[in-house]
């Protein structure tokens, strides 16, 4: 059984032991409640991560999510109280092949599982922190109105957990992070994810859904390096990323990574997106096609925009798109910022499968 936390009463040597990496990427402790650190301690544990067991972390195979893992669309028309559980887990995989990452998840995936709830609904959600992590661990949710998103509540040491208990009053797709000092290296390393409220009506039937999520990357080495990489704060604080990703891992989502996503010509899908930065912003863009629909921000109560052919989405924050597909294609989705697609790993694919139209396109057109 894990162990109820209290982040209030930290000893000196836990909270090091899992803050440390939080106090040496420079970020300001004073509005949290931790007890205070003498400089001349962190100065002895200055290698705490470069020192660290990672041999206790698991390496996974896989880290990136599968995009079709989502829950099904909620068909009830009243509200219920809904248990969710999630687990922190740090662990080792690749970011590209031979290049490999501490990787800090919700769920042991990037991003971390969808969560899907109605408006109206009361969650009793439970944060766990696997045994073998070796940092501080909570989660923010900006479907919650409560200090911190929950965050203040929920910080769990290695072993421990914290439930709190919050209703779901507004619809749209929000995300999750980790806030804890440094949350701009846990999100980069993969803490964040969506919770999705339904509005009470529900959403429209379509053929497919798919939830992806994009993240920047900082090491201390350079693009492609072999082996195991140190996460770089320099660079996360110069915003100079290494990596920009689709689902924790370069070309995860392509028929050279774990599959591209796939569709029948005529069908339609949704795509719930985040951007968990923490730092850069994404113009999320399909080429060779466009968002049908668009709710910006993820703002389901607002009318879709029609025909967006790139949308901003903003670090922490979300988008929900739904395609049709009229015509057999490969769509390659990409950061339109496009540096990020040709030297940083930026992209996934959807195949659209089906026979030619070459009334709506014909790449094999003779001039008469």
């Amino acid at each position: 059984m894990k162990k109820k936390s209290n982040h209030k009463k930290y000893s000196r040597k836990q909270f090091m032991r899992n803050a440390g990496g939080a106090i040496l990427g420079g970020s300001l402790l004073s509005s949290f409640t931790f007890p205070s650190i003498e400089k001349n301690q962190v100065e002895k544990d200055k290698n705490f991560l470069s020192k660290a067991n990672y041999a206790a972390l698991t390496f996974a195979e896989r880290v990136a999510a599968d995009p079709t893992d989502i829950p099904p669309p909620i068909k009830r028309k009243k509200p219920k109280t809904v248990h969710v559980e999630l687990e922190c887990v740090e662990l080792i995989s690749e970011l590209e092949d031979g290049t490999k990452f501490h990787y800090m998840t919700f769920g042991g995936t990037v991003p971390g599982p969808m969560i899907r709830v109605r408006q109206g609904d009361t969650v009793i959600l439970t944060l766990t922190s696997a045994e073998n992590n070796m940092m501080l661990h909570n989660i923010d949710f900006h479907a919650v109105y409560g200090t911190g998103g929950g965050a203040e509540d929920t910080f769990v040491t290695p072993g421990s957990e914290e439930t709190i208990k919050f209703k779901a009053m507004y619809p749209g797709a929000f995300i999750y992070h980790c806030a804890v000092p440094a949350m701009d290296q846990h999100i980069s390393s993969g803490m964040y994810g969506i919770i999705l409220v339904e509005p009470e009506e529900g959403l429209a039937k379509v053929d497919h859904e798919f939830y992806l999520g994009q993240n920047e990357v900082y090491i201390k080495g350079e693009t492609g390096d072999k082996g195991l990489q140190e996460f770089s704060f320099d660079k996360m604080k110069d915003e100079n990323a290494d990596y920009v990703i689709l689902n924790g891992k370069v070309g995860a989502l392509t028929e050279n990574g774990y599959g591209a996503m796939k569709v029948k010509k005529g069908e339609t899908a949704r795509i719930f997106f985040v951007n968990g930065g923490p730092n850069l912003a994404s113009s999320f863009h399909p080429i060779g096609n466009v968002w049908t629909k668009a709710w910006r921000d993820g703002a389901l109560a607002s009318h879709p925009e029609r025909y967006v052919q790139t949308m901003l989405v903003p670090p922490g924050d979300c988008a929900v798109f739904e395609m049709d597909f009229p015509v057999p294609s490969t769509i390659h989705l990409v950061d339109h910022a496009l540096s990020r697609v040709e030297y940083k790993g930026m992209g996934g694919d959807i195949i659209v499968e089906g026979s030619p139209e070459p009334d709506i396109y014909d790449p094999n057109y003779t001039k008469k």
